[in-house]
């Protein structure tokens, strides 16, 4: 939910024209991206291509253009193009690889997840000593229910955000201001992040990392693909779509009736997210995409399997984007400031953690995406570095899907004692 002029129509309604206007943004900035004019390059060195990729379409939802919240397009990406882009990527997932990595991205990720858990109550607390007001409430507009949904969102993703509003029953005017916060706060943070990531190298000087780990997993990677990479031909293209959109059919199919089944049977299971379909949907998909990595479907890597599953996610990016509502946030500027201030606090126990144990920028990076973007930044994030390494945020991301709702509702008590509630 956002806050939008419910009086004035959009000025775009009809869904395929919205469509194909997202699909020609898409072009003009990976067009731009590619000229030689030292202007734009020096204009893309400051904005990645990544970012205006979501903030162009928030800037049309911003000013009524088009309607982004009440769009299809927004459900099409997450239950569509998310899962299908998923199993192209994790078709390739080398699992020895992976275990590999498990010290230092489980390192940054659980300390992410302790700088969210705690830094909510920080940010409240501090917050309350100069403006009692802007975290106070009463009733369902206690500020620190709303606080707690953000805090799911944080710490998972949009299902168990849905969760803990659920749970923590905040009134619909707060949550949409929340939903603001989340928007600009997590997008803001992820920009600084797209920006390090094309930086890396000067932050891994920073931290005095040793990445020879992700360079070795990079190279690696690069290797099998160029000694085995060929030109795809219709069939390849055909079994690609047919495992992303069938796998995606598939998990769809026993999403939702073990969804059911666990909210009618075990209601109290909410609170971990298992009632919602989309955990399940994102759970079965990457599961599946990882039983095809032990087949010849592997494979397909080297006819350009994540390049298509590329395509698939620039395009989801849209349909995120075009949620935000650049304006919003005016309306609730103390909110934006307690966000602020817990995003930095995770930041902050993050470059600690990474400073003492030398831990290269890149599980900085997803360490911090998989606990407040989930799946989709998390895989944004990590494409960033190389997509040999998107395996790392879904594996991440699907973990903190796990314990978002909990982790959430135990950040939620904390606020509501940290507000004097």
């Amino acid at each position: 939910m956002q806050i939008t002029d419910t009086e004035a129509a959009p000025l775009i309604e009809n869904t395929t024209v919205v469509f194909g206007l997202l699909m020609t943004i898409l072009g003009l900035v990976f067009y731009t991206s590619s000229l030689s004019n030292k202007y734009i390059k020096g204009f893309y060195n400051f904005i990645p291509p990544l970012l205006l990729c979501y903030f162009l379409p928030g800037l049309l939802n911003s000013f009524n253009i088009i309607d982004g919240e009440n769009s299809p397009l927004t459900t099409i990406g997450s239950r569509y193009f998310l899962p299908a882009c998923l199993i192209l990527f994790v078709l390739s997932l080398d699992l020895k690889e992976m275990w590999s990595l498990r010290k230092r991205a489980g390192l940054m990720f659980i300390t992410g997840t302790i700088g969210i858990v705690l830094g909510g109550p920080l940010a409240v607390y501090l917050t309350a000593l100069v403006a009692p007001d802007v975290v106070g409430g009463a009733g369902p507009d206690e500020v620190w229910r709303g606080l707690g949904s953000l805090a799911g969102s944080w710490i998972g993703g949009s299902a168990n955000q849905v969760a803990l509003k659920e749970i923590l029953q905040p009134s619909p005017n707060l949550f949409s201001s929340i939903i603001a916060v989340d928007v600009f706060v997590a997008y803001i943070w992820m920009a600084f992040l797209l920006y390090g990531a094309s930086k890396y190298k000067a932050f891994d000087k920073f931290f005095k990392a040793d990445s020879e780990d992700v360079e070795h997993l990079k190279a690696k990677m690069d290797e099998k693909v160029k000694s085995n990479s060929r030109i795809p031909e219709t069939k390849d293209l055909m079994i690609m779509v047919a495992l992303a959109f069938g796998g995606t059919g598939l998990a769809t199919l026993l999403a939702d009736p073990i969804a059911t089944f666990m909210a009618t049977n075990y209601p109290e299971t909410e609170k971990f997210s298992l009632t919602n379909s989309f955990f399940w949907l994102i759970l079965f998909a990457t599961i599946f995409g990882i039983s095809c990595s032990f087949t010849s479907a592997r494979k397909l890597e080297y006819a350009g399997a994540s390049k298509i599953g590329t395509v698939l996610l620039y395009v989801l990016i849209t349909t995120i984007g075009m949620q935000m509502n650049i304006l919003a946030i005016l309306d609730n500027p103390g909110l934006f400031i307690v966000g602020i201030i817990w995003i930095s606090f995770h930041a902050l126990l993050l470059l600690i953690v990474g400073k003492i144990f030398k831990v290269p920028f890149f599980y900085y990076g997803v360490g911090s995406m998989a606990n407040v973007g989930g799946v989709a930044s998390a895989s944004v994030i990590s494409a960033a570095f190389h997509p040999s390494l998107i395996s790392v945020g879904v594996i991440l991301s699907v973990f903190s899907y796990a314990i978002g709702t909990y982790a959430g509702w135990l950040t939620a008590l904390l606020m509501k004692i940290a507000s004097g509630m």
